[in-house]
């Protein structure tokens, strides 16, 4: 994939073809909001419900740039030692205990040793500071995981750091990125994201994968597996996620399963091997149960014919489409 720099050669479609050859098949609407997000540098807010591949949309963007990615877990109470900087207060106690055993401590005033300690030398570079650094080559990617689990502070902390990519440490100074770093947010919705972070960002509902793009992703990402058992896999997984499950499963969830199919030598869907194999792809009990009401039985009937309709239509997305 071309650097940001050169966003002439860039388009919504080389965009699309550099994340499939990395392993991530997008739709449109994600492959163009890249790719703007790119080209005006500005941050990319994903929301979607968990396991639809917004942390894995980041990590092969990585890899198709050529960036560091750098990723920032949000969770409740994170702050600024967390997500920016800290000081290394072991390294510190050991270089004033140095400064006593070889006398150099009797030689200079406190307010030196003090400027000393708090050097760039003794600061703990976190994800944030990390991202805005000068680095050779294409920036890093930056990921902010899961902002909507952070606090309201946090989030307006973050809102000023990606206004100006700039971060201002008081014993130090200012640290400003000269490229900036390709920054993705992620959110589950747990809770709304503020108006005023949404208007930095670009933004970009993340859906489900359709069944024709879901059998995609399985052909590419578990390799062999027989294109009738994808078929039938992608077609469970939808009948799955219309049951009002409690964690509905992702696409993760749905290679999985399939690369399990695939171990224990699977050629279709039976009710036995979707008894045996259900916890690869169902998490919570509820959901179990609520499966099992629904009866397996019907799930595997669904699925087979759902990859039968399938199976003599000509596919709408292919590895080379994209």
């Amino acid at each position: 994939m071309p650097s940001r720099g050169s966003v002439v050669a860039m388009t919504p479609d080389t965009v699309a073809g550099a994340l499939s050859r990395h392993g991530y098949l997008p739709d449109e609407g994600i492959s163009t909001a890249v790719f703007l997000a790119m080209t005006l540098q500005r941050p990319l807010l994903l929301e979607g419900e968990a396991g639809v591949g917004k942390t894995e949309l980041a990590k092969t963007l990585a890899t198709a740039t050529g960036g560091q990615l750098i990723r920032l877990q949000c969770y409740e109470g994170i702050d600024v030692s967390q997500a920016v900087y800290d000081w290394d207060y072991a390294r510190q106690l050991l270089h004033l205990r140095a400064t006593e055993a070889t006398g150099e401590s009797t030689r200079r005033t406190a307010d030196e040793l003090e400027n000393e300690l708090y050097g760039e030398r003794f600061l703990i570079k976190r994800a944030l500071l990390r991202s805005i650094e000068p680095v050779e080559g294409p920036p890093p990617v930056l990921l902010i995981d899961e902002i909507d689990r952070a606090d309201d502070e946090f989030e307006a902390y973050l809102l000023e750091v990606l206004s100006d990519f700039q971060i201002t440490i008081p014993e130090v100074g200012v640290f400003s990125a000269e490229q900036p770093p390709l920054v993705i947010l992620t959110s589950n919705r747990t809770r709304d994201v503020h108006d005023a972070l949404k208007r930095r960002c670009l933004y970009h509902w993340v859906e489900h994968p359709g069944f024709d793009r879901e059998v995609a992703i399985v052909k590419l990402r578990v390799p062999g597996i027989d294109a009738e058992l994808a078929r039938q896999v992608a077609g469970a997984v939808e009948t799955l996620r219309k049951l009002s499950l409690y964690k509905p499963p992702g696409v993760a969830e749905t290679i999985d399963w399939a690369t399990a199919l695939g171990r224990l030598g699977a050629s279709e869907l039976t009710e036995q091997v979707v008894a045996n194999t259900l916890g690869t792809v169902v998490k919570y009990r509820e959901d179990n149960q609520r499966v099992e009401q629904h009866g397996v039985a019907d799930l595997v009937e669904q699925a087979i014919a759902t990859g039968r309709a399938h199976r003599d239509a000509p596919e709408q997305l292919t590895i080379a489409d994209t």
